[in-house]
């Protein structure tokens, strides 16, 4: 996990996103490339809808040459390696095309509320179709804390790959917890999951509880509330009661999750 790629746009986020990224890319010793999305406005209709078009679209593109400014002076003090890319186009889609050579993309859990952009859905776009692990961070994050990790087992691919991707975060933890809700036989034992971590040199202990009527997403965030988890390694889709998707769990996880969400699929 070398190449960190990192949205830059100037909203309510970006700080979390940055200061996320900061850190992970320093402790990683890798190497942070920032894409600064200029989106195209949303408008259509007739010619003095045309014009507030482009007065929107110069509007954008002052604010984010401002931002840039600001975030190179500030990036050209710190002790990462860092590149810089501009691009306009859809939010989403511009993260995708620059995803292909990224180890961990680095957005949003949520940013609710006027103005756009509406990031647990560009963040939900991107997990779903990237074959890169996704850090989703609160909008609040002062700090990317790595010392305690727990991962959200269910058993199934998307949980294994998340779990795979993360290899490289979780060895720098110093307690790691494999947490399942567990309802039936599932493909791979949490057991199984803590083995293939040994053999990284990685040690994790094993939380199972039993079937219950609360919702997984509830259960995760309860666990991860109670053991005091930095953040949580999880699937963005699952198997049995987590096999619910972006309609589900990791959609709720996205929106009221306290805790940055690692996730693959």
């Amino acid at each position: 996990m070398k190449n960190i790629l990192l949205l830059v746009h100037h909203d309510a986020g970006q700080e979390a996103r940055l200061q996320a990224a900061l850190d992970i890319t320093r402790a990683l010793r890798g190497h942070l490339a920032c894409l600064d999305v200029t989106p195209y406005p949303v408008a259509v209709g007739d010619e003095v809808m045309g014009y507030a078009e482009t007065v929107v679209v110069y509007d954008e593109r002052d604010s984010e040459a401002k931002n840039k400014a600001a975030l190179t002076e500030r990036l050209a003090r710190e002790d990462v390696s860092w590149t810089w890319t501009d691009v306009m186009g859809d939010l989403a889609t511009s993260v995708l095309e620059a995803a292909d050579l990224a180890d961990l993309i680095i957005l949003n859990r949520a940013l609710d509320g006027y103005p756009l952009p509406d990031m647990r859905d560009i963040t939900s776009r991107v997990v779903a179709r990237s074959s890169a692990a996704v850090l989703a961070v609160p909008e609040k994050l002062e700090r990317f804390a790595l010392d305690r990790a727990l991962v959200a087992w269910d058993g199934g691919r998307s949980c294994a790959a998340a779990l795979r991707a993360a290899v490289p975060l979780l060895a720098l933890a110093t307690d790691v917890e494999i947490f399942m809700a567990r309802e039936a036989e599932v493909r791979n034992d949490p057991e199984q999951a803590a083995a293939y971590l040994s053999r990284h040199g990685i040690r994790a202990d094993v939380k199972i509880v039993e079937k219950s009527h609360h919702r997984p997403d509830a259960l995760i965030a309860r666990r991860a509330e109670e053991w005091r988890a930095d953040y949580v390694v999880m699937g963005a889709y699952g198997h049995g009661r987590l096999r619910e998707a972006f309609g589900g769990v990791t959609k709720r996880m996205l929106q009221e999750s306290p805790f940055p969400l690692v996730l693959g699929h």
